[in-house]
């Protein structure tokens, strides 16, 4: 429970130093770039309680099943513990790459999409040349927790 709790605290520092760096800019990038990113750990969000409320995690039910069987919730919390924190890791993968995005002057953060699925970065979009192509990748490719990354990224035409 630490864990979790660590990890949502984590992904909640990474949003807070996003808001504040995006209200000190007052770029309409920068404040894009925040909007998604609320909405990203919005969903997340969603999908833990949705995940919680389907696995009946009620304080009362727990009890009972650790009275008659004392491992089958602890297996259930392992396995959501493990979801959780994938889920977790790749958010916070995809936030600190938009971040990176929304600082660097020649990438615009709205023309490229980011997606994280088990380290795995996926980017998307258009990049005003093969340079900030290269940028782009490199970016993500630095940022602690993406593995490996697929760029379908296509230079936009002038």
């Amino acid at each position: 429970m630490r864990t979790l709790l660590g990890i949502i605290l984590g992904v909640a520092l990474v949003i807070a130093a996003i808001w504040y760096f995006a209200d000190q800019r007052k770029d309409p990038r920068a404040q894009q770039a925040k909007e998604g990113i609320e909405s990203a750990a919005s969903q997340m969000k969603d999908s833990v309680k949705n995940k919680l409320d389907s696995m009946d995690l009620r304080p009362e039910t727990i009890k009972d099943e650790l009275a008659r069987t004392g491992k089958v919730v602890r297996q259930k919390a392992g396995e959501l513990g493990n979801t959780i924190s994938d889920a977790t890791a790749d958010a916070r993968v995809t936030a600190a790459i938009k971040a990176k995005f929304v600082a660097d002057p020649d990438l615009s953060a709205l023309s490229i999409s980011v997606n994280t699925t088990n380290g795995k970065v996926t980017l998307s979009g258009t990049a005003s040349s093969a340079e900030n192509i290269s940028k782009a990748i490199r970016l993500a490719m630095e940022t602690d927790g993406a593995r490996e990354v697929v760029s379908t990224l296509q230079v936009k035409n002038s």
